[in-house]
């Protein structure tokens, strides 16, 4: 379904995708890990057509995304379904202006064949009696789901999903989980999710690839992930200060630079 060739990005003269290869079945899904500002949500706004590579390839079903511009690109982008990080709703449409938009705008429906769509995509999350309400009247495990019927109202192949627990408590992290599993055995979708939450990666993944310094390291079940023996992955799924993922200073040295003991008479 995708497959990314050698692709490169960079921003300021700074690489922040350095030839990453990755191939991604169809039906499959594919959990893509890795630090805070490692390029996670860099890679998936490629595969969307959101940003373009300085160099490389990404073909979905054999077409190449990135020499794709206009109208073109906008119907590929049609077999994608997305949920972004912080929903990204329309703050002054209701909930079913926000799941129909795409509808409305792509489709010749009537209003009530996208009326009836809706309804179902909302179903489909756990949502009802809810079309009315507004973002802003929502928890934010709610807005996610809006979020999530949203993605789903075109019948995507491939639904791409950005940090998908992060911002809201544990128990509903975990339906959401549920949700990502269940959408993708009811509608055969190939799924994208970038999250560094492990709980999350381990439970909705078929495979897990891991993103460091611009490059895929890893690539493999949940089962091959636990039991690496890279050195750099077992840092960062077992969540260790120490090892040799490092940010700035060691937290030891950083420590002693700003409580050394005084000496007497001095500050």
């Amino acid at each position: 379904m995708i497959e990314i060739q050698e692709l490169r990005k960079a921003f300021n003269e700074h690489p922040v995708l350095d030839g990453v290869n990755l191939t991604i079945k169809t039906g499959e899904t594919m959990v893509i890990i890795g630090r805070s500002g490692c390029g996670k949500s860099v890679l998936l706004k490629h595969l969307i057509g959101l940003i373009a590579p300085d160099a490389g390839r990404i073909l979905i079903d054999g077409t190449d995304i990135t020499a794709l511009a206009g109208p073109a690109l906008d119907k590929m982008r049609l077999k994608f379904g997305m949920l972004f990080q912080g929903a990204a709703l329309f703050d002054s449409m209701t909930v079913e202006e926000n799941v129909s938009f795409a509808l409305h705008e792509h489709t010749t429906a009537s209003e009530a064949e996208i009326n009836q769509r809706v309804e179902e995509c909302l179903q489909a999350v756990g949502l009802e009696r809810v079309e009315a309400m507004y973002p802003a009247e929502l928890s934010g495990g709610m807005r996610k789901r809006v979020g999530l019927a949203r993605s789903i109202a075109m019948h995507p192949e491939i639904i791409l999903y950005d940090e998908p627990t992060t911002g809201i408590d544990p128990i509903t992290g975990d339906s959401i989980n549920n949700l990502i599993i269940e959408l993708r055995d009811r509608l055969k979708v190939t799924s994208v999710v970038v999250t560094h939450d492990m709980k999350s990666a381990y439970k909705v993944a078929d495979r897990i690839a891991m993103l460091y310094n611009g490059n895929i390291i890893q690539v493999g079940t949940p089962e091959e992930i636990r039991g690496s023996a890279s050195a750099t992955v077992q840092q960062f799924i077992t969540g260790q200060a120490d090892g040799p993922i490092q940010q700035g200073l060691p937290a030891r040295r950083a420590l002693s630079r700003w409580f050394r003991p005084r000496r007497r008479g001095g500050i």
